[in-house]
């Protein structure tokens, strides 16, 4: 069930962050209340320290950056292009694939922290942890007299 919830609360920040028209203090403190687990990290108090001093200083794509690199170490970007009036920002795990092979996600919007914002937001949507077991189950027979017998022939 929580799974599920925080599943709906970032794909109504990515909502918000498609329709802002301009990254903000409040906006960045929604994503990092809403899709950061690590923040405040006291284990790496410098780069919680880094994204608290851009937060102060208004630079919010230098705090997008800070927030990939705290919240999700193994996405890296993989592009960011502007193009007709919109920045694209592409997030990979596997930045050294070729494009047609990779799986990565991508955002676009006129402002560029919110294009980067919008694709974190998505990577951690997209990589939330499902509900199923750590361990796999197996589904016992529907009939409790069948007897399942390998028929090959290996002779």
């Amino acid at each position: 069930m929580q799974q599920a919830l925080e599943h709906h609360e970032l794909g109504e920040l990515n909502d918000r962050l498609r329709d802002a028209p301009e990254a903000n203090a409040p906006l960045l403190q929604e994503v990092i209340d809403t899709a950061c687990r690590r923040f405040p990290s006291l284990g790496q108090s410098a780069k919680t320290a880094r994204i608290e001093q851009l937060l102060q200083s208004a630079a919010w794509t230098d705090a997008a950056l800070a927030l990939i690199d705290l919240e999700l170490p193994l996405w890296q970007i993989r592009r960011i292009a502007y193009d007709e009036g919109e920045w694209h920002c592409a997030l990979s795990r596997q930045r050294e694939l070729p494009d047609w092979l990779d799986q990565s996600i991508e955002a676009h919007h006129a402002d560029l922290a919110l294009a980067i914002l919008w694709a974190f937001v998505e990577a951690r949507r997209v990589g939330a942890p499902s509900s199923r077991p750590s361990v796999p189950s197996v589904s016992p027979c529907a009939d409790p007299l069948t007897e399942i017998v390998c028929s090959d022939n290996f002779a």
